[in-house]
């Protein structure tokens, strides 16, 4: 055994834990989405309509420490390897909700959330991790597996938390921090180090700066058109984090079991064409067509949701809005045709970078839409507001987009077709 090779082979347990890691982070991220809003009502002692403002804190403040911590997270797995940080941050993240659970005001909420954006940035560990673990043939496969245990987490997420909730509202919280204690207690006994200490190196301040965006940029000027349009997409679709359960229990006085089937059918729908059409329609269309294609879908999905005054026509809205479900994958794809192989890494910085801006501001001016127009007071009572800004959003998408293929017109044709 080298020095550069693991004290002791990860092999299948190791791997599933980080998989089991990853999908229960995001599964009991889905089990509080239905009774958020009734919890918020409750300690903030405000009507349904005023707790949009408070998810849309909440959401913000969990961006933003994730904005914060997340190259630090990753520079002290480098330092220290991946097992303490994954093995704390599960720990961490059972506190979170633990707090939340027992919360006596809105104000330890925000403290749970704040601890959660902490232990949350742990998805770029988990890839370390897998990275350390596996051959170049091996990778590619690998993340899939680690993307497929993000969405199975959001789809059962909701659903489970809905059902719970109907039971109360703090019990799906008591739930997520008996399956993130749990899966701390696995990994203690079952999760090796995958990071040798011939590898790691020290810590690094600078590496560890969230706000390298305009670095990325500059040494990306070919995908920087597309990195915008990336960034407005991804913007917008922070309408459904931020503001669905609400937004159902205003309009359409659904129940948190409501919700969370709801949020489910969402899930499996973006699960369906991701993994099933995704291959076939980019094949036929080519990255480019794909990407407008995907907008085109959106903008007429969200303008549906806007509109949809019963939630028959949201249900049905909700299988043809997942066919918008290809334009990231084009998009990250597209990108990454275009950019150097040793300027991949550039290219994923600035991704991150705007996605995590994204979930910043896109929970407030979501949130603060829905709440502008559906308000007692409000001057104009509209409660699909939220999304149709989603709809102008992915509209204005298109201008930088357009701008990126003219800029490249002269590479898309081998590089796109």
């Amino acid at each position: 055994m080298t020095d550069t090779a693991p004290a002791r082979l990860p092999g299948k347990n190791a791997f599933f834990f980080v998989l089991v890691t990853v999908f229960i982070d995001h599964l009991a991220f889905g089990l509080i989405i239905p009774v958020l809003p009734t919890l918020i009502q409750d300690l903030a002692n405000v009507p349904a309509s005023g707790a949009t403002l408070w998810i849309g804190g909440l959401a913000a403040t969990y961006a933003v420490m994730t904005f914060l911590f997340g190259p630090l997270i990753g520079a002290l797995s480098d330092k220290f390897g991946r097992r303490p940080v994954l093995l704390v941050s599960m720990a961490m993240l059972g506190l979170d909700f633990l707090l939340m659970a027992l919360a006596p005001n809105i104000w330890i909420l925000f403290l749970g959330r704040a601890l959660a954006g902490i232990s949350g940035a742990t998805y770029s560990t988990a890839n370390a991790y897998i990275a350390d673990t596996t051959t170049p043939e091996e990778r590619g496969r690998a993340f899939g597996f680690i993307g497929a245990s993000f969405g199975l987490g959001f789809i059962f997420g909701p659903v489970i938390g809905g059902l719970l909730g109907e039971l109360g509202p703090r019990i799906p919280f008591f739930a997520a921090v008996g399956l993130a204690f749990l899966n701390f207690l696995y990994g203690v006994f079952v999760l090796p180090e995958s990071l040798p200490k011939a590898r790691r190196r020290n810590l690094n301040l600078k590496r560890a700066n969230p706000l390298g965006a305009a670095r990325h940029f500059s040494k990306l000027p070919k995908v920087s058109w597309f990195l915008i349009a990336s960034g407005i997409f991804f913007l917008a679709h922070t309408v459904f984090p931020a503001t669905w359960s609400v937004h159902g229990e205003i309009r359409y006085d659904w129940s948190p079991m409501q919700i969370g089937l709801s949020l489910g059918l969402v899930g499996v729908g973006a699960a369906t064409v991701q993994a099933g059409l995704m291959g076939f329609i980019l094949k036929r269309l080519g990255s480019v067509r794909t990407i407008m294609f995907g907008y085109c879908v959106t903008i007429i999905a969200m303008t549906g949701f806007a509109f949809a005054g019963q939630p028959l026509f949201a249900y049905l809205i909700i299988p043809f809005s997942a066919l918008g479900g290809v334009t990231m994958p084009a998009a990250n794809a597209l990108m990454s045709s275009l950019t150097p192989p040793d300027a991949q890494g550039e290219l994923q910085g600035a991704a991150s970078s705007l996605n995590a801006l994204g979930m910043i501001i896109g929970p407030l001016i979501m949130s603060g839409a829905l709440f502008s127009f559906s308000r007692e007071d409000a001057p104009l009572q509209f409660g699909g507001a939220a999304f149709l800004l989603a709809a102008i959003l992915t509209a204005l998408a298109f201008l930088p987009f357009l701008r990126g293929v003219a800029a490249n017109r002269d590479v898309l044709p081998a590089a796109a077709p």
